[in-house]
């Protein structure tokens, strides 16, 4: 992924991240995200990843993928990803910083199983393609949309096998693009002629806090519970056996847990990630994630709160900051 160098402002006025933002909420942005491709093949795969991860693999009709999390018997998140079914193998696919610890956890329960691990990441290059005209910059290249959430499209551009995704962010419309490591500058190239705007990593992590997108590492840690982090579409109640089920199936039978994962709008001194929320002088919350720069002169946080403290009836402070939740994803933002 290209870093940005520093911020300069156009004649409007703009920032770089701001134009870069705008793209991606009213235009499109692109960039080559750090997600690592893992295929996975031999006669177990389907039931073995289905024991693994806490959505249903073994449902996934060719074509299609699900998202979903790896956990620990005791229930914890140690990583999410996305799973898709391309008829003889299955791929996976996640964030690069996450792959050498999901390859370790998958390595170690490979018992009697008939199933072989390769990693893709040096053959395959992954594009993002992301915003409100992203489905008219694929177009004008010749690849159509597929009609379904997490669903592939195989195609052929001009001669470079590819395959299209649609995203399942819900705020704005998003698509990766997957082609041949040594196609990738004629496609980046490809992408900018047809009017898409590249998207450096600020930008990048301001949009995924504008979307509301808990990030492992960082909001996620190593003890948070699935159903903390609002990502109920990673949980399937309906499949078998799976690594940390008992405790998923425990925490939904009892209810809710006590703390979720919100929004904050910030006003005063910026807190850091990992500054505790206080009420009356009680750790109630912790912010995990900050914007680096101010929306409509609003600056926003990501953290986790006690439930009872999101009606926002009592001040919240993080650090010398008052803190205000609000539901996810952030509305009225931009």
């Amino acid at each position: 992924m290209h870093v940005i160098a520093q911020q300069e402002q156009d004649a409007s006025g703009l920032t770089d991240s701001r134009r870069e933002l705008t793209a991606l909420v009213a235009g499109c942005g692109i960039c080559q995200p750090d997600r690592a491709l893992i295929a996975l093949t031999g006669r177990d795969r389907v039931r073995w990843l289905n024991g693994m991860v806490s959505n249903s693999i073994r449902d996934l009709a060719p074509g299609h993928g699900v998202y979903g999390f790896v956990l620990t018997p005791q229930g914890h998140i140690q990583a999410d990803l996305y799973a898709f079914n391309r008829g003889e193998s299955l791929l996976v696919e996640t964030e690069t910083a996450q792959s050498a610890g999901l390859l370790q956890i998958f390595r170690k329960y490979i018992i009697m199983d008939k199933v072989e691990i390769e990693e893709l990441s040096e053959k395959t290059a992954v594009f993002s393609v992301t915003g409100p005209k992203s489905g008219d910059v694929l177009a004008s290249l010749g690849l159509t949309e597929t009609p379904e959430t997490l669903q592939l499209a195989e195609t052929n551009w001009n001669g470079i096998l590819a395959t299209l995704i649609r995203g399942d962010n819900p705020c704005f419309p998003n698509y990766e693009l997957w082609v041949p490591a040594e196609q990738s500058e004629a496609v980046w190239n490809a992408l900018l002629q047809a009017g898409g705007v590249e998207v450096h990593e600020q930008t990048l992590e301001t949009f995924r806090i504008l979307c509301g997108i808990p990030k492992v590492g960082q909001d996620i840690r190593e003890k948070t519970l699935p159903h903390e982090t609002g990502q109920e579409r990673a949980l399937n109640f309906n499949k078998g056996c799976y690594i940390g089920q008992e405790i998923v199936e425990r925490i939904r039978s009892r209810g809710a847990v006590h703390k979720t994962f919100v929004g904050f709008e910030v006003e005063g001194p910026v807190p850091s990630a990992g500054t505790k929320i206080q009420s009356e002088g009680k750790d109630v919350g912790e912010i995990t994630s900050v914007a680096a720069e101010a929306l409509k002169q609003k600056r926003l946080a990501l953290g986790y709160l006690r439930r009872e403290f999101i009606a926002g009836e009592k001040q919240l402070t993080a650090g010398e900051a008052q803190v205000k939740p609000t539901t996810l994803p952030f509305s009225g933002i931009l």
